[in-house]
């Protein structure tokens, strides 16, 4: 090798402040990892008050002099900020800020401050997901009223894609459980109204509350628990793949294109759910009434006859529609919420399912309440 190729002899780090106020420190020399203990003691030796650092003089810089001087930054607590880097150092500095955040989590500490604290990120962070729904409620209704005006921006066959999802194959599960629910009510029932010889009110026990709640509420809780986690799933994978990206690149609109279908598939579906797990109910508990009550066929739907007003089934169908949309708008949003990584889709599908659940439990609650002091 000639003497001319040869590249320049590495120079010490050194650093020195201002001689006005002292509060500005100006940085020399080569910060590599052939200097790791100089550079060490030299920062180490830095009096505090300093709220400035120019290292546009450094000669060579590497990731060793990088993470020294980000330890520094934080035992000042000064932010990357106040640090002046050159121009063909700055992207070095700021690749190695970012995996020095990724730092592992402080052990979970106890005590009522700690659990005061996080009680309070909980209600926080509660309540910007409820902020962030009713904001993409909005969004959703304003996208509808643009849908109606431009009937081209519906899209048909994604649309009869999910209704079958969301609504056929659910079918065979959602019947299954209400008879099932619908058997246990009335063995329950039976079993209480036996002991004042009323065992004929089991009749209005099973059909009054799968007409007015249990249908409903059973339909939700499964869709919730299936449908809104497959939504999320999804649309988290298309956001972790960059598709919803590349769909706005190409000029269309994520909420046509992804959300809208998939609320007009749960509002049509549900109720129709709701009134097949109506019949299987009434079904699961006529089946107990023929083979263990001695109440044959026949007289169950008589006495559903004489004493089932139709203000009962109106009730609980009502509800559906309402349980659809909440369902949808919180499978739909958390996928599009998922930052990009296998982890977060998980816990975004874990999120939807929780909310789905809770919200639509919550709501059944209070329009019951509702419909009771309406006399309804």
């Amino acid at each position: 090798m000639r003497d001319n190729d040869r590249l320049p002899e590495s120079r010490p780090p050194e650093l020195a402040t201002d001689a006005t106020d002292g509060t500005r420190l100006r940085l020399r020399g080569d910060w590599t990892l052939a200097h790791a203990l100089a550079m060490g003691e030299r920062l180490r030796a830095v009096p505090e008050g300093v709220t400035a650092v120019d290292a546009a003089d450094i000669g060579r810089l590497d990731s060793a002099g990088v993470l020294q001087l980000l330890r520094f930054a934080r035992r000042h607590c000064l932010e990357l900020d106040v640090f002046r880097f050159r121009d063909d150092h700055q992207p070095l500095v700021d690749a190695i800020e970012d995996v020095a955040d990724d730092r592992p989590k402080k052990k979970r500490e106890y005590g009522v401050s700690a659990a005061l604290a996080r009680l309070g990120f909980a209600v926080q962070d509660n309540w910007h997901e409820i902020l962030a729904l009713v904001g993409f409620l909005g969004e959703n209704l304003l996208k509808f009223g643009r849908m109606l005006a431009q009937p081209r921006r519906f899209r048909l066959t994604s649309t009869v894609y999910h209704m079958e999802q969301v609504g056929l194959d659910a079918v065979p599960l959602v019947f299954l459980l209400a008879y099932l629910v619908g058997a246990v009510i009335a063995f329950l029932g039976a079993n209480i109204l036996r002991d004042f010889g009323a065992e004929i009110y089991v009749v209005e026990l099973v059909n009054v509350a799968f007409l007015r709640e249990f249908a409903v509420l059973l339909t939700a809780i499964i869709l919730a628990g299936r449908t809104a986690s497959a939504f999320t799933a999804q649309i988290g994978a298309m956001q972790a793949r960059e598709e919803i990206d590349a769909i706005r690149t190409l000029g269309m609109d994520p909420i046509d294109l992804l959300v809208m279908p998939r609320i007009i598939a749960l509002l049509v579906m549900l109720p129709l759910l709701t009134f097949i797990a109506m019949i299987a109910g009434i079904l699961g508990g006529a089946t107990v009434g023929a083979f263990n009550l001695d109440i044959p066929p026949q007289a169950w739907l008589s006495r559903m006859d004489a004493t089932i007003e139709l203000r009962h089934f109106l009730v609980g169908l009502s509800k559906a529609p309402i349980f659809a949309l909440i369902i949808g708008l919180i499978g739909c949003l958390e996928g599009l919420q998922v930052k990009g990584t296998a982890q977060s889709v998980g816990e975004r599908t874990t999120s939807s399912v929780v909310q789905s659940i809770s919200l639509v439990i919550v709501l059944d609650a209070m329009m019951a309440l509702w419909f009771m002091n309406m006399d309804i």
